[in-house]
Order: C-alpha cells, then structure tokens, then sequence
C-alpha cells in the first residue's frame, strides 16, 4: 500500500486556512481523492479542553496532530491539517515524521487578519476575537501578537490570500497536491 501525504495549512489566525482547508477538501472529494482534515481548534478541544495556549499545552496539541497525520498517512489516507502552527519546529517535525509531506502557507498581513477575524460569522470552532482579546491585554498567546508567528522558509506553495479567493487558493492547492503526489 502506497502511503498517503499530508498537506499543513498553515497562517496566522484569520488568514483563511479553516474555509480553504475545507474548500480544499471539497475538491479533493470532487477528484475522488479521500482525505482526512485534521482541525486544531478540533483535537484541543478535546486534549485541553479549556486551553491556556502556554507553549507546553501547544507542544502536546502539535505533537499529538503530527503523531496523528504520521499513523493516518503510514495506512494510505491522505491527510490536510487545518492548523497555524506558530512555530516552524511544529511543522519541521511533521516534516521529518512523513514521508510525503507539503506546506501550504496562506500569506495574509496581520492588519488583514486582524479586521477578517473581528467580522467573521463562522469560526470552525476557533476561539472568536482572539485580536480584540490580545490588543485589550486580555490574551498574550494570540500568535502574530503576543507569541511569534514564524512562516515556513521554504513552503512547497505559498498563496497570497488577499488576492485570491478561498476557492481559488484551495485550487492552487489542489493543483501543486496533484503535481506532487499523482
């Protein structure tokens, strides 16, 4: 059985990577292609389920999604982790772990992020204003704010989402999945 690959959406909060991770997903269904999406804000529900953010508890998550995608990919599913994984270290490691891995790295201006994140309507399960929050004092592990956001270094894609549409990132996504994996 051939392995499956594992793409990580990854971007601060409120760059897109819930909606186009599922855009992605509905057009890797459309394609036949079965894939399994792996949500962050999903696994901490139920591995802290009243979060702190310290960088041990993301330690965990990290370590628990990546563990994860590894088993799913070693028995042939492909796999999307919807997660911003703030530090490179979290997706070096996924890197390392799967054979057949790719990141996906929305590029979004924190500004943009900021004003996405305070009029957006469905969070797919993300805490909601986590900006308003961490400019208030309220949350200084908001990543882009008050804990470091470090963007991959070399990315198999990066997609610019201020100027494309969700389904048109998704699209470019699925097109450099296809040219790696098929």
């Amino acid at each position: 059985m051939e392995s499956g690959w594992c793409v990580w959406i990854t971007g601060l909060p409120g760059s897109g990577k819930s909606a186009i991770s599922e855009a992605l997903l509905s057009l890797l269904t459309k394609e036949d292609i079965r894939t399994q999406l792996i949500a962050s804000d999903d696994l901490r529900k139920i591995l802290t389920p009243r979060p702190s953010y310290s960088l041990k508890e993301r330690d965990i998550v990290y370590a628990t999604l990546v563990h994860i995608a590894e088993l799913l990919t070693h028995n042939g599913v492909n796999v999307i982790i919807d997660s911003t994984g703030n530090l490179r270290r979290y997706r070096v490691k996924a890197r390392e772990q799967i054979p057949r891995f790719m990141e996906a790295y929305l590029n979004c201006p924190l500004k943009v992020c900021m004003k996405r994140e305070a009029e957006r309507y469905r969070t797919f399960h993300a805490p909601t204003h986590i900006y308003e929050r961490a400019n208030k004092g309220e949350a200084s592990t908001v990543p882009g704010v008050g804990q470091p956001y470090e963007p991959p270094l070399k990315p198999e894609i990066t997609v610019d989402t201020t100027r494309y549409s969700q389904g048109e990132c998704a699209q470019r996504i699925l097109e450099k999945i296809l040219q790696l994996y098929s």
